[in-house]
């Protein structure tokens, strides 16, 4: 049996004829078949994972998003931490940490963004000072943005550790528990399409247990670990996105809007760009050292998805300007897909680093322009 057969079948059986499984059990299912994990690069026994090859992490990436299957909850331990410890880590954190991320049975999220920072990582306001009685960090301060906090076990946060530093200087990198009662608090945020994927976190007194990387060195380490957020994962994305448009399209020829030659150029541009986007990133898929490719890749992703979801809006004519249920006290709207592609696609050039950082990166670390004015 090949691997993509492999894939296929395991998939099968345990999606067929079953509801919608529970996120976490769910998690700890891909764990026990081995299927968290499978590209990190180590020896497949002291973490527990199958040592795929390249292209076989890309079968695997490429089945998921064709399946049924949920949205993981464990995608930021397994592709982003993981990742980081392996690279930065000791190896007590690696083996304290890693393999319950590759049973499924611990859930990370990341404490990153700040408000009144943007995307303008460097400007941590969130602070650590040493914790005598137990070796670790007493992080005080908030972040925003933050996915899956109401769920994770545990948090890795760029926080500052020496308070006469600024920019992207005297930052640290911190583990901690997010069950701390009275010292960390998560609100989620309605977004426009009414659902609350993200949260603000608050650290008041929180304990953090562990650095990656050395005190002082947690621009290195966040940087690695953005570096991370391509690849494989892009290729999966891609699939999803391919599914989208298929929608769009099938959206279009219902309504009649197919019928506006441009509304069928702009169709067709959404597919030979996606289609671009796809050759670029297998041609980058396994290469490191660009500074600019991840910046690259997320202004092409971003742009093209948001104006996938104005096409979707357009594309079902009349129907996309009405609910598909009426208004009630206790939902105040409903919105179907399409609407539910153009409100969450305008946060696209704005989450995960806006476009005027992206191409601020770009224009500075790969063109050798000069620094933006502050």
């Amino acid at each position: 049996m090949d691997f993509r057969t492999e894939v296929r079948a395991w998939l099968a059986d345990h999606l067929a004829d079953t509801p919608a499984p529970d996120p976490r059990a769910w998690e700890r299912e891909l764990g026990k078949a081995g299927w968290i994990g499978i590209g990190w690069p180590d020896d497949g026994e002291t973490y527990g994972n199958r040592r795929a090859t390249l292209p076989e992490q890309v079968v695997w990436a490429e089945e998921y998003a064709r399946s049924t299957a949920p949205a993981r909850m464990g995608h930021i331990g397994e592709n982003l931490l993981a990742p980081t410890l392996i690279t930065y880590g000791t190896e007590e954190q690696k083996r304290r940490h890693l393999p319950p991320v590759a049973r499924g049975e611990s859930l990370w999220c990341q404490g990153y963004s700040e408000p009144g920072a943007g995307s303008d990582l460097a400007g941590i306001r969130t602070t650590a000072t040493p914790d005598t009685t137990t070796g670790g960090y007493t992080v005080t301060g908030q972040k925003i943005w933050t996915s899956l906090a109401r769920d994770a076990d545990f948090c890795f946060v760029l926080a500052r550790t020496d308070p006469g530093s600024t920019r992207h200087h005297g930052l640290s990198f911190l583990l901690l528990e997010m069950d701390q009662p009275g010292r960390i608090e998560v609100r989620p945020i309605r977004q426009l399409t009414g659902t609350s994927e993200f949260n603000e976190v608050f650290f008041d007194g929180a304990r953090a247990t562990e650095t990656v990387g050395g005190e002082g060195n947690g621009w290195q380490v966040a940087m690695g670990l953005l570096a991370r957020e391509r690849g494989v994962s892009t290729l999966a994305q891609q699939i999803g996105f391919a599914e989208e448009l298929r929608r769009v399209v099938d959206a279009a020829l219902a309504s009649g809007a197919a019928d506006d030659p441009v509304i069928r150029a702009r169709l067709v541009r959404q597919w030979a760009e996606l289609d671009t986007m796809r050759c670029h990133a297998l041609r980058t898929l396994g290469t490191t050292g660009d500074p600019g490719a991840p910046s690259v890749a997320k202004l092409l992703w971003g742009g093209w998805h948001q104006r996938l979801g104005e096409l979707a809006v357009e594309a079902a004519g009349e129907a996309g300007a009405v609910g598909p249920g009426p208004w009630t006290p206790d939902r105040p709207y409903e919105i179907d897909p399409a609407q539910h592609l153009f409100l969450f696609s305008r946060a696209d050039t704005i989450y995960g680093g806006s476009d005027e950082i992206q191409r601020n990166i770009i224009a500075e670390r790969v063109l050798g322009l000069p620094r933006e004015p502050r």
